[in-house]
């Protein structure tokens, strides 16, 4: 399983970026349990930033409520992160991950980041 990113990059306090994920090598759209985003800034641990459900539920961290929407196309495993007003505090790397499969054949798989930079 393969995840790679796109959408990264500099953007002014306030304006806005879209981060997509792909995954390949998923032999069924249905093993996905969830796909989505986490963040880490320097010198901060990896936070949960969004998730979206198997079952469509949607989870945010609070900071990026009603700024951040997660939304996913299943026929191309693309899930994708539009972020909107967007802070400097939300400078960080954004790494996709998808939990697939069951039992003992669950994973987590991870994608390799893409910098994110708001400049106030």
């Amino acid at each position: 399983v393969q995840l790679v990113e796109s959408g990264g990059g500099l953007v002014q306090a306030g304006g806005s970026l879209r981060l997509s994920c792909t995954a390949s090598g998923i032999m069924f759209s249905f093993s996905i349990n969830g796909m989505g985003w986490y963040r880490q800034a320097p010198g901060k641990e990896r936070e949960l930033v969004a998730i979206l459900t198997r079952g469509g539920s949607t989870n945010y961290v609070d900071s990026v409520k009603g700024r951040f929407t997660i939304s996913r196309d299943n026929a191309k495993s693309t899930v994708t992160l539009q972020m909107n007003s967007l802070k400097p505090e939300d400078t960080a790397v954004y790494y996709c991950y998808a939990d697939v499969g069951m039992g003992n054949s669950r994973n987590t798989y991870w994608g390799q980041g893409t910098q994110v930079t708001v400049s106030s």
